[in-house]
């Protein structure tokens, strides 16, 4: 008889055992993708002037205009320039003709590195963007950049 004690023993370890793993993966399941409480959203951060003088681009334009991220001549014909801590990459792919996209990836979402040969790359996996319309070229991103809207005034090119 006290061999079937051992082995009702083992028995019920093991069924102990299987019911802590079942009711594990239930809990698991009960959190995965349930509704969590919404963050409460940070307030906006204040966009700073423009600065004046040799630093950046002049102020130009009337009250109330945005502040511009760069002269027309500081965005290279068929090149463009990365404005990372605006979000945005602006480019001229033909003289005069200034655009603007988001300057993260669609792929996983890193900030573009580059802007060479009509192309904006992405180094994180060698996505590659076209200049002219944010138009995937290569790499693993499925989708295009999306545009940012952009105007130019004087010299001065600024978002919309």
């Amino acid at each position: 008889m006290n061999e079937d004690a051992g082995t009702a023993s083992r028995r019920a370890v093991l069924a102990g055992t299987g019911a802590a793993g079942v009711t594990a993966v239930l809990a698991g399941c009960q959190t995965y993708g349930a509704a969590s409480a919404p963050a409460p959203a940070a307030p906006a951060a204040p966009v700073a002037p423009a600065a004046t003088g040799t630093a950046g681009p002049p102020p130009v334009g009337g009250e109330g205009a945005a502040p511009a991220l760069a002269r027309l001549a500081d965005i290279p014909v068929g090149g463009g320039r990365i404005f990372a801590e605006r979000g945005v990459v602006l480019t001229q792919p033909t003289a005069g003709t200034v655009k603007a996209f988001s300057a993260t990836c669609t792929h996983a979402g890193c900030t573009v590195s580059s802007v060479a040969d009509g192309t904006i790359v992405c180094a994180c996996h060698n996505s590659r963007f076209d200049i002219a319309d944010g138009s995937v070229r290569g790499g693993p991103a499925g989708s295009p950049l999306p545009p940012a809207a952009v105007t130019v005034d004087g010299d001065a090119v600024r978002l919309a």
